[in-house]
């Protein structure tokens, strides 16, 4: 890992493979282990660049909130120490929402968009309460926050199947400092809405949704891409694409990136 230095902050990040970069953003309670398999697949063909969101893996904290637009700021500040001028973004739940907010903030550096398990959609009333409830959660009981988090993200046929690898997306996410989960939770409770983009922006864009996803209802999501040239890949399993459709979800990557 490289580390980089950013209003006295260690961003913590990666850079493989040569060819059109790719930039890999995780989510909520993840960091960038989360593309170890995937990551050197791409690094065949592209430049595959990931890195730790503020608060998460070994990127330390900037405040109490981290909005969307900090991350994007951080995620610029490493492109711009490696001189990438354009990459495409795939941002995976919380990171789509980063790179919303990056190609908000930097329309002229993006080439290609995919949104994987995201949502270019603002917190409803609803779910800022949740994630008001959630901060005071965490703070209580870390640990039983965390697990029954990482539960929740896979669909009910896979938790049993899948116990193993559930394991070790707890285990990751349980190194996530506090203050990194409630600034991160503030930060996604205050987060823009950014459909427009979805519907103007130049550039190719593609939607990734779980049937069977328990944080983004599907017959919700499918709201922001219709009448778009947006284009959708609909896996059957729930939250967590990279792990519950691994080989299904790297055939998809590869094709979308081959025509851009």
């Amino acid at each position: 890992m490289n580390q980089l230095l950013y209003k006295n902050t260690q961003i913590s990040y990666s850079d493989t493979g040569k060819g059109n970069a790719i930039v890999l953003l995780h989510g909520f309670l993840e960091n960038q282990s989360m593309w170890q398999d995937l990551a050197p697949e791409l690094g065949q063909k592209h430049r595959v660049i990931t890195l730790d969101l503020l608060g998460h893996g070994e990127t330390e904290c900037l405040g109490y909130v981290h909005s969307m637009e900090d991350n994007a700021k951080i995620v610029q500040a490493v492109l711009s120490k490696l001189r990438i001028r354009k990459a495409i973004f795939v941002g995976h739940s919380m990171g789509g929402y980063v790179a919303l907010a990056y190609a908000e903030i930097y329309p002229d550096r993006v080439k290609g968009l995919v949104l994987m398990n995201s949502t270019s959609k603002a917190d409803s009333a609803e779910r800022k309460t949740n994630r008001s409830r959630a901060i005071k959660t965490v703070k209580q009981d870390y640990t039983t926050f965390i697990r029954l988090s990482i539960a929740n993200l896979f669909s009910p046929d896979n938790r049993e199947k899948l116990a193993d690898e559930i394991e070790k997306v707890k285990l990751e996410a349980l190194k996530t400092p506090l203050q990194g989960i409630v600034a991160s939770l503030e930060g996604m409770k205050i987060r823009k809405d950014r459909e427009v983009l979805l519907r103007l922006s130049p550039y190719p864009k593609m939607l990734i949704l779980g049937e069977k996803d328990q944080v983004l209802i599907y017959e919700d999501s499918l709201e922001q891409i219709k009448n778009t040239a947006v284009k959708l890949v609909t896996f059957p399993d729930g939250h967590m694409s990279h792990i519950e459709n691994k080989d299904e979800l790297k055939k998809m990557l590869l094709n979308f990136f081959k025509n851009i």
